[in-house]
């Protein structure tokens, strides 16, 4: 599932992450009211949001009133310290969809959003395709198509792909991609990475793998769909491009 974990207490947020990560979940991390609203806008294919009730600029209340009104149907799991009738009656009036109160146990948080995932696809939500250029991956029936040809991917290299398109134009490490793809406790090291990406381009073809850069230093990068327009504008016009 791709996570928005809206949460002020940075210790609190961080270890959501991780758990979150581990669990092979991609999460987007947000401490105020603001830059959740700002992610919940710019990021593609929400599938939840674990949105803490006591922001710093603003409630949660609000920001789940808030994202409700610009049209958004991304289940919401409201998180609070508080354990009246009345605060869970106005989460959910709010908007929220379910309400967890803390301290909880991961696990729970975990069933929860599992039982979100469900309702949204028993419900109204569509399905999310991710897509860049030619290359268009669909989560719940998992597969993957380049400019309209099927391609067979390995669990790992579905993964890796979901990854990169979850994150268009940004440079992600070999760590970040490991923690994309693999279990936690896994012994890989950075060339398995490696191999794995080569993999992948191979697969996707000359179309798909022309999207995915390497970054010295960092690790890899996949193109956002404005630039690689204008990289497929450059290269029909016979100008070379850099790489």
């Amino acid at each position: 599932m791709h996570l928005l974990v809206v949460e002020d207490d940075a210790r609190l947020r961080r270890l959501l992450g991780r758990l979150l990560s581990v669990d092979r979940h991609v999460v987007e991390e947000a401490a105020d009211a603001r830059t959740a609203l700002e992610l919940a806008r710019m990021a593609d294919g929400l599938d939840a949001i674990i949105l803490d009730i006591g922001l710093p600029d603003r409630s949660g209340l609000e920001v789940a009133k808030d994202l409700r009104a610009r049209g958004s149907s991304v289940p919401i799991l409201m998180l609070t310290a508080r354990d009246a009738i009345d605060d869970r009656v106005r989460g959910l009036d709010s908007g929220a969809d379910d309400y967890l109160v803390k301290p909880f146990a991961y696990e729970e948080l975990s069933a929860r959003l599992r039982a979100l995932g469900r309702r949204g696809r028993n419900g109204t939500r569509r399905t999310a395709k991710l897509m860049n250029g030619p290359i268009t991956l669909d989560e719940a029936m998992r597969e993957v198509t380049v400019a309209g040809r099927a391609v067979t991917l390995s669990p790992r290299e579905f993964s890796l792909l979901e990854c990169f398109l979850r994150h268009p134009g940004q440079a992600l490490s070999r760590d970040q991609l490991l923690d994309a793809a693999w279990p936690y406790g896994v012994a890989v090291t950075p060339n398995t990475v490696d191999a794995y990406v080569h993999l992948l381009r191979e697969k996707l073809g000359p179309a798909g793998s022309a999207r995915i850069r390497t970054e010295r230093g960092v690790g890899y990068r996949l193109l956002a769909p404005e630039r690689t327009s204008r990289q497929e504008r450059r290269e029909g016009s016979g100008v070379e491009a850099r790489p």
